[in-house]
């Protein structure tokens, strides 16, 4: 389980930030406001690049906290530009980087709640938050980051959405 889901996390969370530099180097480069990208959506009803972005940051500190059973960080609501948002996933790295094998593996049959932004709240099972919710919360967010950069003019390829894998133990 804490292969599963901080190992993951932590190398998809890496490859935001990689997308996120990317991002910066290419507004530099032709003059564009980085807060014109950070603005971009795919569809006027979808969420903003820093949304996605958010969503894949609290995705990932919020499955791994109640794995772990331990209190997550929190962020300010304050509008971030690109920098902040790297702070942030650096902030979650950092978090779960702490966090011990122990306090994850054997997680699977552990009942745990999850409270959704607008304050429902959904029990699961360690195993089915993770498979059905953290993981597939944090590649949808990913992916939808990396397409609206795409969509933007950014140059990226399929190497730059997968990151650098954990190496093996």
């Amino acid at each position: 389980m804490y292969r599963a889901s901080v190992g993951v996390f932590t190398q998809f969370l890496g490859s935001l930030t990689d997308l996120l530099d990317r991002a910066a180097l290419h507004a530099e480069a032709r003059k564009i406001d980085p807060a014109i990208l950070l603005n971009a959506r795919l569809y006027p009803n979808m969420y903003s690049l820093t949304q996605q972005v958010g969503e894949a940051i609290r995705h990932a500190v919020l499955g791994s906290a109640l794995l772990a059973g331990v209190e997550p960080p929190t962020f300010s609501n304050s509008e971030p530009d690109i920098p902040e948002l790297k702070r942030r996933i650096a902030t979650t790295i950092g978090f779960m980087a702490a966090l011990r094998p122990a306090q994850i593996d054997g997680t699977e049959a552990k009942q745990v709640v999850f409270t959704f932004k607008n304050g429902t709240t959904r029990k699961f099972t360690g195993q089915s938050l993770l498979l059905t919710l953290s993981l597939p919360q944090l590649f949808f967010h990913v992916t939808t980051a990396y397409d609206i950069l795409r969509h933007n003019g950014v140059e990226l390829a399929k190497k730059d959405f997968l990151g650098t894998p954990p190496p093996e133990d």
